[in-house]
């Protein structure tokens, strides 16, 4: 079983565990599988298609409405089919479930710069300062989004539809 856990953990830190993982400490439960629409859903944001994941995110967030990655997803997907609006109450909805959600963070900031509301911006990045010990790609991101925001006197807003 020790081995089992070592190699598991290897894995994890060089990227070369399975998106199957059983429990070793509990060997008659079955393995854990990713959800297939959560999975199409990334896919579907990696591909622009935005459309096709607000509709597998919706359907994974009506299953688990636990699921802060999912609601993080679904909101981005609103945001870059152009209603920065809308997506703020779901990019809520994940941080209530999870404050220290980077990801949801550094996009609701962004979603509040297309809105022109900087100093909501400014408070996500405030909270992105305390979450990432060291600099993170959340941080450094909204910052510099806020940084062109503020040189531009507002012109220059991350735009829904694009990064």
């Amino acid at each position: 079983m020790r081995l089992a856990v070592v190699l598991l953990v290897a894995g994890l830190l060089f990227g070369t565990a399975p998106a199957v993982v059983a429990d070793p400490s509990r060997p008659n439960l079955p393995a854990v599988q990713e959800d297939p629409q959560y999975t199409e859903g990334v896919s579907a944001v990696k591909r622009g298609d935005y459309a096709t994941a607000i509709r597998l995110f919706e359907a994974v967030v009506a299953r688990d409405d636990r699921n802060a990655n999912a609601y993080n997803w679904l909101a981005y997907s609103t945001r870059r089919s152009g209603d920065a609006a809308k997506s703020i109450p779901i990019y809520e909805k994940a941080l209530v479930i999870d404050p220290k959600h980077r990801g949801a963070h550094e996009y609701i900031g962004e979603a509040f710069l297309a809105l022109g509301d900087l100093p909501k911006a400014k408070e996500h990045l405030a909270v992105l300062d305390k979450l990432c010990f060291l600099p993170c790609e959340e941080y450094s991101d909204l910052k510099k989004a806020v940084r062109e925001y503020e040189t531009s006197g507002g012109r220059v807003r991350p735009a829904s539809t694009s990064n």
